[in-house]
């Protein structure tokens, strides 16, 4: 089979774990016959210095004519100056809002052996396997208005947070789909205590549940599930919540994994359903680590892990996503290490190393099982 992909490599460290993300694609390729173009653009800081804004309409609509999107990180000190008009981030907002994605996943599973490579207790994290749904349109990201002025006083600031029936509702629907599929419990957190568009999304949980009747539904506040993440995440199964809380939620939960570039992600235009492909962008959750760019030392697990999503969700290629994650298990199995999750006895192996590792088992080994 034939696809087209959209490749973001950004800023940082970004396209160093994007190109031995493509070593792994190229890789599935090789083992399995599928043919992959790759169409490269420029998002983040690199866009700024080179077009003065952070994602061209060139490259939105080069996104817009593939089946998925793959992205590596955006952002730096250079671009940090909070009197800028124009920020890296504006690009993967304006790439969010151009291609109508509105899911993002995020993915947090405790292999066994890296039990110990966190710091926190094995027993509290043994299990762990969760998945956090992030509405992405809505809240204080997109509110308006949204403006910074002076007054007599002194400087003045606010951001919106607003929420429609419809973007509640769909991102619903989402963790309620995806609950159904694995262990049917979904945690819709909120601050229904104090926001008004909390107690709106806690009302409209309540009332979609009854569609579900498979589920169990609890709700929490995001202060209560900041601390209970840490005290007993292995209770979680699926998490849906707003944008901001999922964004704050999400970077909590990766040090239940050991560490961010661990952890990959999806955003979708869509509810994902087996064998139904939906259009989506997929990129680890760190962010561009600009102090270890250019040193081969970031681990691109949570790249390649993002590639997997890619070929479950966009591609509808469930064995060959099951390649990648049984890939990375097998070679972390093995004592392979990145910095990041590096422990007494492994070997420390850089980016690249790492790339070529996971490479070679996917053509090595057949069948694969998954992490």
């Amino acid at each position: 089979m034939k696809f087209e992909l959209a490749i973001l490599p950004g800023d940082g460290i970004g396209p160093e774990v994007v190109a031995e993300t493509v070593k792994v694609l190229q890789a599935i390729s090789s083992r399995f016959g599928h043919e992959f173009d790759l169409h490269y653009g420029d998002i983040g800081g690199i866009a700024i210095d080179r077009y003065g804004v952070a994602l061209t309409a060139e490259t939105l609509s080069l996104c817009q004519s593939c089946h998925a999107v793959l992205l590596g990180a955006v952002g730096g000190p250079k671009w940090d100056d909070p009197l800028a008009k124009v920020r890296p981030e504006d690009g993967l907002l304006g790439l969010r809002k151009g291609l109508r994605l509105f899911a993002n996943l995020r993915l947090v599973k405790v292999l066994p052996i890296l039990v110990n490579s966190t710091t926190i207790k094995p027993e509290v994290i043994e299990g762990v396997d969760l998945v956090v749904v992030r509405e992405l349109t809505g809240g204080l990201y997109f509110g308006r208005p949204k403006k910074r002025w002076q007054t007599s006083r002194g400087r003045r600031a606010v951001d919106t947070l607003s929420y429609s029936e419809h973007e509640i509702e769909r991102i619903l629907c989402v963790g309620f789909e995806l609950a159904r599929s694995r262990r049917k419990k979904l945690t819709s957190v909120d601050k229904a205590n104090v926001l008004e568009s909390s107690r709106l999304w806690r009302q409209l949980a309540i009332e979609l549940a009854p569609r579900y009747p498979d589920v169990e539904l609890e709700h929490l506040l995001v202060d209560a599930c900041a601390m209970r993440l840490i005290q007993r995440p292995t209770q979680f199964d699926v998490i849906v919540t707003e944008n901001m809380f999922g964004d704050i939620l999400t970077d909590e939960a990766s040090m239940l994994a050991g560490s961010m570039g661990m952890l990959p992600s999806a955003s979708l235009a869509g509810i994902p359903k087996e064998g139904h492909p939906i259009f989506g962008l997929y990129e680890p959750i760190h962010g561009s680590a600009p102090s270890r760019a250019g040193k081969n030392m970031a681990n691109p697990i949570a790249t390649i892990l993002s590639l997997a999503m890619m070929l479950r969700y966009s591609l509808g290629l469930g064995e060959e996503a099951t390649a990648v994650e049984g890939a990375v298990g097998h070679v972390l199995d093995q004592g392979y290490r990145t910095y990041d999750v590096m422990a007494s006895g492994m070997t420390l192996v850089g980016t690249r190393e790492m790339g070529d590792l996971v490479s070679a088992e996917i053509v090595a080994q057949s069948p694969l099982s998954p992490c």
